[in-house]
């Protein structure tokens, strides 16, 4: 049999050999998944598998890129985490530049390599290739493809275009040392006033099923491997059914309601997610009011973890708590309590165990492996417990290939993130997922598709942009055409830093700013685009507008050449829009397209000439 070796660290091995001149079982790659897994957990102390079940947040701070390559990881806080308590599972921090990102990856890899078994470090991330940007949910990074948020993958209704995205961004990802994707979001959008709509597939949950298993397939592939990118799909079991629209980042929103008795269907994306073979799973922090469920968060929740996640469903992956059940956490002066929906009373080692006994594999956004250690050691958790966890948590690892080689290549990174023909797939589906709701008459035609270089009154669109289409005019009443890019409406909030960057409750505009835009709309043939991160309400835009569309994150040149004629409208909304906020306050938290007398349908879009 040909010398194994463990994996590689700039072209040579690094393991040494044990004193048989052999690899451990656990490092050899010859050897089936399953034995690596039960060989490296017989050699793990009980504080190296706690440190395990704990997947957070680390930063680090580049000031300057040329000094990059001599910094030392060895004094900072992420040392101290891998070396000390045993980390190893991370959310990846925003650095911009590909080629730093991944030298920062193998820096945090080499402090792992020196750990007594040299278990390597899983890095995550939130979605990296939209146009929305929310620390808590997504991030907006230039130097990724940049494409539509899942909204608008679904109004090109094109599943297999959504694979080909998560086959692009897995390979952007691993370029990195990116290995595991905090998404999909498998939650369906039946509350319009919910923050988090714009990371969801829609209302429908048979489209959105099918764009599900598609992004799935495209991170993962037909099977794990170590090329993948695994899926932590979530909210389970449906984070969209929210009280009043408001979301349980906060203890205002804590609440899912099912007043149309319709936790059913909730469940159906997530069981595309199962079939497509998703690798780790994340519940949702709210907590179940008026069902069969005990009332506390669905991290605590063994009715939904035990029951049906595991016993239902046969989901044996992993799962992961959302962030910060646990702890408070003081961010710069400001204390974020912990999301212990439920359970506020509980002690921090009160709330590991019930945790536990729910069936979660490990806690997100929290790092303290003390906790697990100390359960264990008082006999409130067994060891046997904790290695169940353990096996799930390291199956992972070895299928995506990180026992074997965890380092990148920082030149291929910069070579392959933002790649041009990534970029051109992107901003194609920009294009095709803008959504046409209205083509109104204009000298006798519709007024869409624009011809010729009219003058043009612009908003909220690069003048540099718009000049190549028309001449830009600074006055409405000079102007043959204005084209306005608006978004939803939302109330701000500032109880808490973290609302900030969470869009909710009110969807209309107020009356001072609807009576601004309608005077524009009155004074000149108007083309209105609104970028729809939640459902809004604009009956009066609407009906005053000569042309309205909708997208879900394209660019103004994409915009402008769909007004052009240069790309045809093709896409459908992928929910619908009320026509008044009395209508969205009637309408059942948990059930799809029933408001009253909607301003433009589920599925509704309009092509030129028809």
């Amino acid at each position: 049999m040909e010398p194994a070796t463990r994996r590689t660290k700039d072209g040579t091995a690094y393991r040494d050999l044990n004193s048989n001149g052999v690899l451990d079982p656990y490092e050899d790659p010859r050897l089936p998944v399953e034995a690596r897994v039960e060989d490296l957990l017989s050699r793990m102390t009980l504080e190296e598998k706690a440190g395990l079940m704990f997947h957070t947040f680390v930063a680090f701070h580049i000031p300057d890129s040329a000094a990059f390559a001599e910094t030392d990881l060895r004094s900072s806080r992420a040392s101290e985490m891998v070396t000390t308590r045993m980390m190893n599972h991370f959310n990846f921090p925003q650095i911009s530049e590909p080629r730093l990102a991944a030298q920062w990856q193998n820096k945090m890899q080499a402090l792992a390599e020196d750990t007594r078994l040299g278990v390597p470090v899983t890095f995550s991330t939130d979605p990296l290739h939209g146009f929305s940007d929310n620390p808590a949910a997504n991030l907006a990074m230039s130097a990724f493809s940049r494409w539509p948020e899942p909204p608008g993958l679904v109004a090109t209704g094109d599943p297999a275009l959504v694979q080909q995205f998560g086959d692009i961004a897995r390979r952007e990802y691993r370029a990195m040392g990116i290995h595991v994707a905090l998404h999909p979001m498998a939650d369906i959008a039946t509350e319009p006033r919910w923050g988090r709509t714009n990371g969801t597939f829609g209302e429908d949950a048979e489209l959105a099923s099918r764009m599900t298993a598609a992004y799935i397939r495209g991170f993962q592939g037909e099977t794990l491997g170590p090329d993948s990118v695994a899926c932590m799909t979530k909210h389970f079991p449906g984070g969209g059914p929210q009280m009043d629209g408001e979301d349980a980042h906060f203890a205002y929103g804590r609440e899912q309601v099912y007043p149309g008795d319709n936790f059913e269907y909730h469940l159906i994306p997530f069981e595309a997610a199962f079939a497509a073979g998703t690798a780790q799973i994340m519940p949702y922090y709210g907590m179940p009011v008026g069902t069969e469920l005990e009332e506390v968060g669905f991290g605590f929740n063994k009715g939904v973890i035990t029951g049906l996640l595991r016993e239902r469903y046969g989901f044996d992956g992993m799962v992961c708590t959302d962030w910060a059940l646990l702890t408070d956490h003081d961010l710069a002066g400001w204390v974020m309590v912990a999301r212990a929906w439920g359970v506020e009373h509980l002690s921090v080692i009160e709330r590991a165990a019930k945790a536990l006994d729910a069936g979660v594999d490990q806690f997100g956004g929290d790092d303290c492996p003390e906790v697990i250690v100390e359960l264990a050691r008082n006999g409130e958790v067994s060891e046997e417990r904790i290695d169940e966890s353990v096996r799930r948590l390291l199956r992972d690892k070895y299928r995506l290939g990180l026992f074997d080689n965890p380092y990148v290549d920082s030149e291929r990174a910069e070579s392959v993130v933002g790649r041009p023909e990534f970029r051109e797939a992107g901003e194609a589906t920009q294009r095709r997922s803008i959504v046409l709701l209205k083509n109104g008459a204009l000298s006798g035609r519709a007024t869409l598709p624009l011809r010729g270089r009219p003058k043009i009154y612009i908003e909220n669109i690069a003048q540099d942009v718009a000049s190549e289409y028309g001449e830009i005019v600074a006055s409405v009443t000079d102007a043959d055409v204005a084209i306005m890019r608006l978004r939803t409406p939302f109330e701000p909030r500032d109880r808490e830093p973290l609302e900030a960057f969470f869009h909710a409750g009110d969807l209309s505009f107020g009356e001072e700013e609807k009576a601004r835009i309608l005077s524009i709309l009155e004074t000149v043939p108007t083309v209105v685009d609104i970028y729809l991160d939640r459902p809004a309400v604009i009956p009066e835009i609407a009906e005053a507008s000569a042309v309205l569309l909708a997208n879900f994150g394209a660019s103004d040149a994409a915009l402008l050449d769909v007004v052009f004629g240069r790309f045809p409208p093709s896409g459908k909304l992928p929910f619908e829009l009320p026509s008044s906020m009395d209508a969205v306050r009637r309408q059942k938290e948990d059930v799809p397209y029933d408001s009253e007398n909607p301003l433009f349908p589920f599925g509704h879009g309009l092509v030129y000439g028809g």
